[in-house]
């Protein structure tokens, strides 16, 4: 491959920060037209730098992290939001803690499972063969795992079995991550097997917990989930947009920013 210049460099150290890229916010971002970062992408993709998807291309080393490499390389971020999740869910309750792909880092959820590891008597439904991996180092939890299709990437079962496995419940809590929130609270994603999955989560469960790190904020996908409006609880890392704190305070849902004093601006 031919010497990048710093444009290819910054697209490459942005694929791998936050694991996927798509080419309308890289051209935005890079104020070049999108064909322009197609042929970068292609280029990037040809010489296994990236891999191709909807949109976008994925950073191609965080599909071989095993899980204790990507539990080693957990954001301080999500391990925030983790705990934040874990002090709400109380002993003796039932949660569903849903999969939604993630990067090198691992899914938040699966910091939300490291962090409910003390907790007493739960009932945990997952899509997360990695989530059960945890919980079952511990006589903590009775754990059920959803069928379905095995994403290999991530581990986590996905598509319509998944979904209709997820309907014969009614749970106290639900933890769930989406790709992408948009200013007018619009919850996307990327795979529609995911959103399927998502949405039986949300009709499914007395209290919604939406987990999402700041760069959900300023990304976007193609698939609509549904909207913020119908989360309960919003945990994040950082102060959300000025738009999604009026919808979340207009539909009474509690926002918990979860970030350390010294993570915030001044």
């Amino acid at each position: 491959m031919e010497k990048l210049n710093k444009r290819q460099r910054d697209i490459l150290n942005l694929a791998e920060e936050e694991g996927y890229v798509s080419v309308e916010s890289l051209a935005k971002t890079f104020e070049v037209t999108q064909q322009t970062i197609r042929s970068d992408i292609n280029n990037f993709c040809d010489n296994d730098l990236l891999t191709r998807a909807h949109g976008g291309a994925f950073f191609s080393k965080a599909h071989h992290y095993g899980y204790k490499s990507r539990k080693s390389l957990a954001s301080d971020e999500k391990k925030d939001i983790a705990n934040a999740v874990a002090n709400i869910i109380p002993n003796n309750s039932s949660v569903v803690l849903g999969n939604i792909y993630s990067t090198a880092s691992g899914t938040t959820t699966e910091q939300v499972a490291e962090s409910l590891i003390n907790h007493k008597d739960l009932k945990v439904i997952t899509n997360d063969i990695n989530i059960v991996n945890i919980l079952t180092q511990f006589d903590n939890a009775e754990i059920w795992l959803a069928g379905g299709k095995v994403r290999n990437i991530d581990s986590a079962v996905i598509g319509l079995n998944t979904a209709e496995f997820i309907k014969q419940f009614k749970v106290d809590f639900a933890v769930v991550g989406v790709s992408a929130i948009d200013n007018d609270g619009a919850l996307m994603d990327f795979d529609y097997e995911d959103v399927q999955v998502s949405k039986a989560i949300f009709n499914h469960c007395r209290k919604l917990i939406l987990v999402a790190d700041n760069f959900k904020f300023d990304s976007t996908a193609p698939m609509l989930i549904g909207n913020i409006s119908e989360v309960d609880i919003l945990v994040t890392n950082f102060q959300p947009p000025s738009e999604i704190i009026k919808i979340c305070n207009t539909n009474n849902i509690e926002i918990v920013v979860a970030s350390k004093p010294d993570q915030e601006e001044s």
